[in-house]
């Protein structure tokens, strides 16, 4: 699995605490961690608005597999993602929600709150959120016997959306090209893009918008 780390300015401080736990429990399951930033306050300024946009592209190019993104409260990075076509983000203060959202949703995105509780400790619950979110096999329900219902909610849900949403392509060029422009332009986002993404009409795109 392929997962992107994001965070945005407020929270730049730190990215290398949330990564170093992030990398620790990926590399016990063989997955690949892209840090995309923002890595440090000098690093491309990024907002929760930048972030949706992101974590949007790299899932739907599939250059990743599952997007990590926080900001203060976690809300509006988690409002931002949500907002694009083909990302299922659920919000993770816990490592019980981590666990639950994949067993039930079994989304492709978790939004963490790294404002809110990041005290003695922290990086230990990051570690075991991680943990529960990249541990076994995903949409196996909660409790089991709920399996069915759950599965077939969640597939109702993601229709739902893909239904009221523009096709992405069209989703994407209809972003206000500035707002565009600052999201895509960080050089850790586009070499996680340009060196996994499978879809060529969206890669051309976004060379074509940072020429």
């Amino acid at each position: 699995m392929k997962i992107a780390l994001m965070n945005e300015f407020s929270q730049a401080g730190k990215n290398a605490v949330i990564a170093e736990q992030l990398e620790s429990v990926a590399k016990n399951y063989k997955h690949t961690v892209y840090n995309v930033g923002m890595k440090d306050d000098h690093d491309h300024r990024l907002t929760y608005i930048h972030l949706g946009i992101m974590a949007s592209i790299l899932l739907n190019s599939k250059a990743v597999d599952f997007v990590v993104t926080g900001c203060g409260t976690g809300q509006g990075s988690l409002m931002s993602l949500n907002a694009h076509p083909g990302v299922v983000c659920g919000y993770c203060i816990d490592p019980s929600d981590a666990y639950l959202f994949a067993q039930i949703n079994a989304g492709n995105a978790l939004s963490l709150p790294f404002a809110k509780g990041f005290g003695w400790g922290a990086e230990l619950n990051i570690k075991y959120i991680f943990e529960k979110a990249f541990t076994g096999e995903k949409g196996q329900g909660y409790p089991p016997e709920r399996k069915a219902s759950q599965v077939e909610n969640a597939g109702i849900l993601n229709k739902v959306k893909a239904d009221i949403s523009k096709g992405f392509m069209e989703s994407l060029k209809s972003l206000d090209k500035e707002l565009l422009v600052t999201a895509v332009s960080g050089k850790h986002f586009q070499k996680c893009l340009f060196e996994n993404s499978e879809d060529k009409e969206l890669t051309d795109f976004i060379r074509s918008v940072t020429a």
